[in-house]
């Protein structure tokens, strides 16, 4: 029988820079049900990747002095990278730079403008560059942007829109008649009340501001705006085609199961997305789930701030799968969630270390210790044993239903209640006590059986939320892995087998001072990161005021400049310094070209003793500044001064 196809997606994530944890627990969530999902027995496709064009990535790449390509393929490196090291079972990884992505998004374009969904106009209103997005004045939050807060400018500029009034009843009733489209229900009253109820504005859906993006191949000069680009990749991703040429791909798994992305675009989602959809005479998505923050305990991440955590930082420090488990363990279902260090090693030592990995190695040790490793059911059977197999055989159903509503951390919730009853187990059942008497031993033997059982059933369950705990589990109870089918039955491990000799600690514990200790000098590092670089040289002998102030500094301005041909390394620059001109022989011909220095306003040491380098006489000095690679730059007046302005 073929399997039944489930299609989960992302968002996909902004290239502006490294994503923190917060971003980071996205992808996590979406691989825990895709997992699970594979575990159920269903064909899973999950995508993810990376949302590339618009003003904002052409501003960063402007500052670093790349091309917004350049800038875009380094950080979808460490995007990806991260997801990587997070354990992530994605299927494809989409960049919206992708060629066969970028050529369907014109063909999208075009296709709705030759039908009359999309027409040119004018544009004018308040934008938000970081969100990439205009508002009107009633949708501002005490005059800034709704959506993350930030200042909003007005805007104008030629520009095409999508006809969202002509889709807006019939997106109102798709709502009202699919109860589970929009969760949770929260985000789906936020949509209708304040957006779908009150009347749609067409959408602006081109740009000519600025030219990182996909170019309308009809119209020069504008470019698709970034969200219409973003949002169809849930559909080029699986090989849709306008133009009737889909791929079995696309035909097999849209519409897409599950729509995961953060609360903040929830309206891009639910509302533009799905009247794309309508326009393209497909089918919508049958869930989009708008999932709630993940916060520091002093508020949302902010690099200003200093307090921004990242997925790489925590598993140097934790584990990878322990990482996991905070972040799903932590999120409620709609509310913002909270981690904090605290938590972070609370739930380290009480949960993973002690619930879990002590339960795990105690057992296998109590069996090495009295029969050599080898664990046999010999059905000597006691009370304790069936209150034991209920707990285990009824948590995959309890699992299940969950999931089923996406309650993620409650289906943890559910299968760490196996370990602690495995753990309530040992303390009723005493092995230590029945390994003194050898009428008891086939007794012990059963309770170590039953507890090897009740592990592994909690392991196999555990699999999509700490993927590599789960496989190390198994590794040292010599075990395979379980069919979900025999999740609910106890008596699935083969009686005889033998345990590992040295089992291995799955989670040590932790000590809080020494954890905070750490977090702290991270912190500090990524303070400093955000202040800038700053470099610390040994201190000169002091000066006295009088020392000072015979070093006169005056601002100059470079009239003329060529290399010093005996030199690899000197220019000779004529410098104005008031009414006198004075020739400055300076060391920075590896980082500046004559034609670079000529009309330059620079700071001058006018006063130094003349001296001749490399035979040519240099008057004075060109400050400057040097990095911690030795590189230099000159110093120049933050505003415009008149050559010979004192500097005091």
């Amino acid at each position: 029988m073929s399997k039944e196809p489930y299609y989960i997606t992302t968002a996909i994530t902004y290239t502006s820079g490294k994503p923190h944890i917060g971003n980071t627990y996205e992808i996590i969530l979406a691989d825990s049900i895709a997992r699970y999902k594979r575990m159920e027995g269903y064909d899973v496709f999950f995508q993810t990747g990376t949302d590339e064009h618009g003003q904002k990535v052409e501003l960063k790449a402007a500052e670093q002095g790349v091309t917004p390509k350049e800038f875009v393929d380094d950080v979808a490196g460490e995007i990806k990278r991260i997801w990587d090291l997070m354990n992530t079972s994605y299927d494809k990884f989409i960049r919206t730079t992708d060629a066969d992505h970028e050529a369907q998004v014109q063909k999208i374009f075009k296709k709705l403008y030759e039908q009359g969904d999309i027409y040119k106009g004018h544009y004018e209103g308040l934008y938000c560059t970081p969100c990439e997005s205009f508002f009107t004045e009633s949708q501002l939050v005490d005059g800034k942007c709704p959506d993350c807060g930030r200042e909003v400018q007005p805007a104008k500029e030629e520009a095409y829109f999508l006809k969202l009034s002509k889709y807006a009843d019939r997106l109102i009733e798709h709502i009202n008649t699919h109860p589970e489209f929009i969760q949770p229900e929260s985000r789906k009253n936020e949509m209708m009340n304040n957006f779908l109820l009150p009347g749609l504005q067409d959408l602006c859906v081109s740009r000519t501001s600025f030219k990182w993006g996909i170019p309308v191949d009809f119209d020069e000069g504008h470019v698709v705006y970034v969200w219409l680009d973003a949002l169809t990749n849930y559909i080029t991703g699986i090989g849709y085609d306008c133009d009737g040429n889909s791929t079995g791909q696309f035909n097999k798994f849209w519409p897409a199961d599950l729509h995961l992305i953060g609360k903040d675009i929830i309206r891009f989602h639910t509302i533009y997305w799905p009247i794309i959809l309508m326009a393209l005479d497909l089918p919508l998505p049958k869930q989009v789930f708008g999932h709630p923050w993940l916060l520091q305990g002093d508020g949302k991440m902010s690099k200003s701030k200093g307090n921004v955590l990242y997925a790489d930082d925590l598993a140097d420090m934790f584990s990878v799968d322990a990482v996991r488990y905070f972040v799903l363990h932590e999120m409620p279902f709609e509310h913002d969630g909270v981690i904090s260090w605290e938590l972070m090693v609370e739930r380290m030592n009480s949960d993973l270390a002690n619930t879990l990995g002590n339960l795990v190695n105690r057992t296998i040790s109590m069996s090495n210790k009295y029969f050599g490793g080898i664990v046999e059911d010999k059905g000597a059977e006691d009370e304790f044993d069936d209150q034991l197999k209920a707990v285990v055989t009824g948590a995959r159903d309890k699992v299940q239903k969950k999931m089923d509503v996406l309650r993620v951390a409650d289906a943890m919730t559910e299968i760490f209640n196996v370990f602690k009853r495995c753990n309530k187990y040992i303390d009723e059942t005493m092995p230590w006590v029945l390994a003194k008497d050898d009428a008891k031993k086939d007794r012990l033997a059963t309770v170590l059986y039953n507890l090897v059982e009740g592990i592994l059933t909690g392991a196999a369950l555990l699999e999509p939320y700490m993927p590599e705990t789960s496989e190390k589990i198994l590794k040292q109870l010599n075990a395979e892995p379980r069919s979900f089918e025999d999740l609910n039955s106890f008596g699935h491990y083969k009686s005889g087998t033998k345990v590992t000799e040295k089992p291995e600690i799955l989670f040590a514990r932790l000590d809080e001072k020494e954890v905070l200790e750490q977090a702290e000098e991270l912190m500090k590092k990524q303070q400093q990161a955000a202040e800038g670089p700053v470099i610390d040289i040994e201190p000169k002998e002091e000066i006295s005021f009088e020392d000072f102030g015979r070093m006169q500094f005056q601002v100059g301005e470079i009239i003329a400049c060529e290399e010093v041909k005996k030199s690899k390394k000197l220019l000779c620059s004529q410098v104005r310094v008031g009414s006198e001109v004075k020739q400055i022989v300076s060391g920075i011909k590896a980082y500046y070209k004559p034609e670079e220095m000529v009309g330059k306003k620079v700071m001058v040491l006018v006063n130094l003793k003349p001296a001749k380098l490399a035979g040519v006489l240099s008057e004075g000095m060109l400050l400057c500044a040097e990095n911690e690679k030795g590189e230099l730059a000159l110093v120049v007046p933050e505003k415009d001064m008149p050559a010979g302005a004192e500097i005091c």
